[in-house]
């Protein structure tokens, strides 16, 4: 829940950067529409206003509670079951965290590329497949089944499992390494700057996987299908784009990871130390009421 308004606020300030980014890594090179990154804010806003970058923005803010309360609830307990803080066992913890929550974040970021991709170029579409991005998952449900809102799922546990492994390793390393101490005068500049860092870290470790993610998920809009899975997607982009297909809405993605999990990280952080000295003080205030029954019981028995 501490990690809800912040996450939020991460969405609307970070999803016309994803916007810019599924664009641009789905984009049809032989006929590209967009140059790079600031061509393609440049455009979207032109062509279809400031909302052009807000479309699929439902999707994320429907899921965001569930996957924060997943992901930072599994990464504890799994800490928890494994006992020793290793770095090693933080990577375990965030990877373990990383797929469970793919159960919603691949039918999410399904509707999402689905509708960030719906009246490219378009101020007001003629036309909507999809009215909102609950729309896009029914009709897609009812089109293909199960399978077909899954569709990216394998894709999806590649780059999450190692991602959010990254992700949780890096902000420990980096607090450790800053000395993140709850009386330090700089500690929330710190934890915002170990927050960003991560969420550079986890998205620089995965993002070819990423690429290949968007490009499955988009495929068939329109009634076109493109690829036949995985390895023939990499295929077909290897062989079009060469390494560069891998690496289309970088920039993007980096300039959004940063403020994103920056103000994530921080605000999660600084609730569990809040919460922690809430309880501390609550066994403080209840020690000598405590004291005062055991004499009494030790007088009243006579033992």
């Amino acid at each position: 829940m501490s990690s809800c308004p912040s996450g939020a606020a991460g969405v609307l300030v970070g999803h016309p950067f994803d916007t810019v980014k599924v664009r641009l890594q789905v984009q049809n090179v032989d006929r590209p529409l967009y140059r790079g990154t600031y061509h393609c804010f440049q455009t979207i806003i032109r062509q279809e206003s400031m909302l052009g970058l807000y479309k699929g923005i439902g999707s994320p803010m429907m899921g965001l509670t569930f996957i924060n309360a997943i992901v930072f609830g599994v990464q504890g307990n799994a800490m928890r079951k494994l006992g020793r803080d290793t770095p090693f066992n933080q990577f375990l913890a965030g990877a373990s965290a990383g797929i469970i929550q793919c159960v919603i974040c691949c039918p999410m970021e399904l509707a999402k590329t689905r509708m960030q991709l719906q009246g490219t170029g378009q101020k007001k579409p003629t036309r909507k497949l999809y009215k909102n991005s609950l729309d896009c998952l029914v009709r897609i449900y009812n089109k293909e089944g199960v399978r077909g809102i899954n569709r990216g799922m394998v894709t999806t546990l590649l780059r999450e499992a190692p991602g959010f492994g990254v992700y949780f390793l890096a902000y420990d390393t980096w607090t450790r390494y800053l000395g993140c101490e709850p009386d330090d005068p700089y500690m929330i500049p710190k934890l915002l700057f170990a927050g960003g860092m991560s969420g550079i870290a986890s998205w620089l470790s995965t993002y070819p996987v990423d690429v290949i993610k968007s490009r499955l998920q988009a495929d068939g809009v329109g009634g076109v299908h493109q690829y036949s899975g995985i390895a023939d997607c990499v295929r077909q982009s290897w062989r079009k784009e060469g390494w560069r297909a891998f690496t289309r809405g970088l920039t993007s993605t980096l300039l959004r990871a940063f403020p994103v999990n920056a103000t994530t990280f921080a605000t999660v952080t600084l609730f569990l130390l809040y919460m922690r000295k809430g309880e501390e003080c609550g066994v403080q205030d209840s020690e000598p009421q405590t004291q005062t029954q055991t004499q009494t019981q030790t007088q009243t028995t006579g033992m």
